[in-house]
């Protein structure tokens, strides 16, 4: 059964593989072909929409042929001074980005920063070779979720932050009714829960009352 799903599948890209070729082949005939094998790293559900959408299969395809088009000059661009490279820099970083943006990540900006920190050669590649680029998409999608993860860390950590400035606070105040022993009474105070500490600061009658359970404690 599975076997069937599979050879299916084939058989969809097969058809979905001619019939782009068929639309591509009137206005680009010369690249045709490579052009509709961009397209076919695609997925499938995405073919077929293109398929039925004739702008966004023209968007894909002007795509796909600017890529082309990067890497064939790209023998040009090496053959350059570094001043025309460098140049050359801000074409190469829309042309990836055009291409990033066609994986729909909602981080194409992020990803299209991080691909173009690898040599030149390397991101010119990228363009030629949707393959690769799609599996450096995945790589730089993979390192931003695990970069979101460690920031959900550091946002966690924050409640220890709030805690310590309760802290603070706190001592100010404890500090001016009992001098000697303020270090004592606020660590105690500070093992109630952040809502309680913030109604002790509001109210300084209960956090009177609070201090004096402490040096009652401290006494004793």
């Amino acid at each position: 059964m599975q076997k069937t799903n599979m050879s299916m599948d084939e058989e969809d890209f097969e058809l979905v593989g001619e019939q782009l070729y068929n639309l591509i082949y009137p206005k680009h005939k010369e690249s045709a072909g490579k052009l509709t094998g961009m397209l076919l790293e695609l997925p499938l559900p995405v073919l077929s929409q293109m398929l039925q959408d004739e702008a966004m299969l023209t968007a894909a395809v002007e795509k796909a042929l600017r890529a082309l088009q990067v890497a064939h000059k790209s023998s040009e661009v090496t053959l350059r001074n570094e001043d025309d490279a460098s140049a050359s820099s801000d074409s190469l970083g829309e042309q990836l980005f055009e291409l990033v943006d066609v994986y729909n990540t909602g981080h194409s900006q992020k990803i299209t920063g991080m691909l173009l920190e690898q040599h030149k050669d390397a991101v010119l590649h990228l363009l030629s070779d949707p393959k690769l680029l799609e599996k450096h998409v995945n790589l730089a999608l993979k390192t931003l979720k695990e970069q979101n993860v460690e920031e959900a860390d550091v946002s966690d950590s924050s409640e220890t932050d709030d805690t310590d400035k309760l802290g603070e606070k706190i001592f100010s105040l404890v500090v001016e009714m009992d001098p000697l022993h303020a270090n004592d009474i606020t660590g105690m105070l500070l093992e109630m829960d952040s809502p309680a500490l913030q109604l002790l600061l509001s109210d300084h009658t209960m956090l009177r009352v609070a201090v004096q359970k402490a040096q009652a404690v401290l006494d004793t």
